[in-house]
């Protein structure tokens, strides 16, 4: 995304709009009205649209307005994930992975893109998994993990609509678990069984095991870095995958828990949370673990605010990025650990003790931060560039995940 991609941020930016639009192009974007004229006509756009789920349902938002162009019943806890093709969302629901199309297209023309908007549906196409998981994209490849089964479906996101394949990979053990596509054809994938997860594998392309660390209790969560290490977290550090051979990074508490993380490709340190207690049924922890993969080292950093799983994103530059309860963005410079920025964004707030309820979240679209607040059903949005909030749109239902299409390429 670039500020082009919204007028509001455009505005705040000093940027024109349809200088950035056209530069380059033939023809012109679609007048008003040109589209009821000539409704099989593609229209041009300005970007790719964001996606929330409600109790109820998913609404699919226009990326300048921020307003609807679809609200699509479906019932039960929906969670969001990109398929990594720009266009594509998984939803988690009871029958598995079901494909929504977002309804813009995105085309290359030399050095930009071009958007071109249809409408949005939650398709027929299902990936088959009893309790979907983890959906994670590395390597040109994604990756569903069913906890209920214990499978693993590979796929390029290019396909996604293409009939769907056996799974790759099948657990021992079903479990709460991971697989993250490498480079090679081969997964890391987590090993356990109901009762938890104790270290993870690494499978070939025909799933044979090449090698298998079992020093990650309760590992969960993954991440990868810009020098492709892969970690995933643990109740008493890290374990990281890296230039073929596993290593482990002890927390320096006996229990210091990371489970949730978040990666960029433009920093080899991984911004991941911290927790303590094991006997606390919500902790609320104010401090968070940056793991350096290249020197292999851990630090802390006390944010004096409390945060949430929903909490943490990577800016443009591989900043850390973390929404606290105090309502405030906090910028992070991932190698130093100093707090460089607080952007005064929502309210205070409470994290609510039930996991699947509504809190505000964080979500990053390479310059912009959209962040939900879900007592005044807002989103705002946040231009990281000036560490300013240029919007807020109230929404006509009460947001829970959000999600945008991921990282968006010239094709």
């Amino acid at each position: 995304m670039s500020p082009s991609r919204h007028p509001r941020i455009t505005a705040a930016a000093g940027v024109l709009l349809g200088a950035a639009l056209v530069s380059g192009c033939a023809g012109t974007p679609a007048e008003p009205g040109e589209a009821e004229q000539r409704p099989s006509a593609p229209v041009e756009v300005t970007g790719t649209r964001i996606t929330v789920t409600y109790d109820g349902g998913l609404l699919v938002l226009d990326p300048d307005s921020l307003q609807p162009v679809a609200d699509i019943a479906l019932p039960g806890f929906l969670r969001l994930n990109p398929v990594g093709d720009a266009q594509h969302l998984f939803v988690s629901t009871a029958e598995g992975f079901q494909v929504l199309d977002t309804g813009v297209e995105v085309k290359g023309h030399g050095d930009h893109n071009h958007y071109y908007a249809g409408d949005a549906q939650l398709t027929d196409q299902v990936f088959t998994a009893p309790e979907p998981g983890h959906v994670v994209r590395h390597a040109d490849k994604v990756a569903l993990f069913s906890d209920g089964a214990g499978t693993v479906q590979v796929l390029d996101p290019h396909d996604v609509m293409e009939p769907p394949a056996a799974p790759v990979w099948t657990a021992p053990q079903p479990h709460h678990g991971v697989a993250v596509p490498l480079a090679d054809g081969g997964l890391f994938v987590s090993v356990g069984d109901s009762e938890g997860r104790s270290g993870a594998a690494i499978v070939d392309a025909q799933g044979n095991q090449l090698a298998a660390n079992d020093q990650c209790p309760d590992l969960h969560g993954e991440a990868t870095s810009g020098n492709g290490t892969v970690l995933a977290g643990c109740t008493d550090g890290v374990l990281l995958w890296k230039d073929g051979e596993f290593s482990k990074i002890d927390s320096p508490d006996s229990y210091g828990r990371i489970g949730n993380q978040a990666g960029s490709e433009e920093s080899e340190v991984i911004l991941g949370d911290y927790k303590t207690d094991p006997d606390a049924e919500l902790e609320e922890p104010t401090r968070i673990s940056l793991v350096d993969t290249e020197s292999e080292e851990l630090q802390l950093v006390e944010l004096g605010t409390s945060y949430s799983f929903r909490s943490l994103g990577r800016g443009p530059d591989g900043e850390a990025l973390v929404l606290g309860t105090d309502g405030s963005l906090h910028v992070i410079d991932p190698d130093s650990g100093e707090v460089t920025e607080r952007i005064a964004v929502t309210a205070p707030w409470s994290e609510p003790t039930d996991w699947q309820q509504p809190r505000p979240t964080l979500m990053v679209d390479e310059d912009i931060a959209y962040v939900t607040e879900p007592s005044t059903s807002t989103i705002h949005v946040v231009y990281l560039p000036q560490n300013k909030v240029v919007d807020s749109v109230e929404l006509p239902q009460v947001p829970n995940e959000i999600s945008g299409v991921g990282e968006v390429h010239a094709h």
